[in-house]
């Protein structure tokens, strides 16, 4: 279970820490002539070998690195426009499933090393923390993706990425909250978001904002919500 929470930890680093939009856009725009896709699986490849740090498991990096290559190509070669939001969530459904396929195929014994690598409850709790931020946050854009092109908004209104910084840190402390079994103060965030919000909802008159306001809220809510409860419920096991 330790080197799968490693695989898992090494990708969410890799594809949503370590990958600049520049690097996206020019893998979108020259696909597999575009240098940057070759450094994204250099990353990938450090990253596992750096948490793994066990030369014995060469075959299993290499594998999942090539793996990744080939599901990142194929959303590359298969997306439009359009599908560009359904194809993300099947590339990051088919890079899950690869991980765990290639995990159980190798079955791997845990490695009882006293270190925080070596450690279950650091490492479930990093890859949730970590999940809640920008995966999290790029994972609720394409979802609501169809939505938030219908609704047009002068950029100036708000705070440049005030909503994403807003979504992390609600997650953050939503997760928090439940680890610490202060379910009240998850009540009383929604609450005050709530308050915050009742007031530019008023004024925009615009049902559509409405609703994908609140669709979003519950979202939010809802993802760090279910890995809290998953991650308390894995640190019981």
């Amino acid at each position: 279970m330790i080197i799968l929470l490693k695989l898992l930890l090494a990708h969410l680093l890799g594809d949503f820490f370590l990958q600049p939009t520049s690097w996206v856009e020019s893998k979108e725009e020259k696909k597999i002539k575009s240098p940057w896709i070759y450094f994204h699986l250099v990353v990938h490849s450090v990253l596992l070998s750096v948490l793994i740090w066990d030369s014995s498991y060469w075959s299993l990096i290499l594998a999942l690195v090539l793996i990744h290559g080939v599901i990142d190509l194929l959303k590359l070669y298969s997306q439009t426009k359009k599908t560009k939001a359904r194809w993300f969530l099947i590339d990051q459904a088919l890079h899950l499933m690869s991980i765990l396929i290639i995990w159980w195929i190798w079955e791997k014994p845990n490695l009882e090393i006293d270190s925080l690598l070596q450690n279950f409850n650091f490492l479930i709790l990093s890859f949730s923390v970590l999940f809640l931020t920008q995966p999290a946050g790029i994972l609720l854009a394409n979802l609501l993706k169809k939505w938030s092109d219908a609704i047009h908004q002068d950029s100036h209104q708000s705070l440049e990425n005030a909503g994403k910084y807003i979504g992390v840190l609600e997650r953050l402390f939503v997760f928090a909250f439940i680890l610490t079994d202060h379910w009240e103060a998850v009540g009383f965030l929604i609450a005050a978001k709530s308050v915050f919000r009742f007031g530019d909802l008023r004024k925009s008159k615009e049902r559509k904002l409405t609703e994908y306001i609140l669709i979003g809220t519950l979202m939010s809510f809802g993802i760090a919500m279910g890995i809290g409860l998953l991650t308390l419920y894995i640190l019981k096991l």
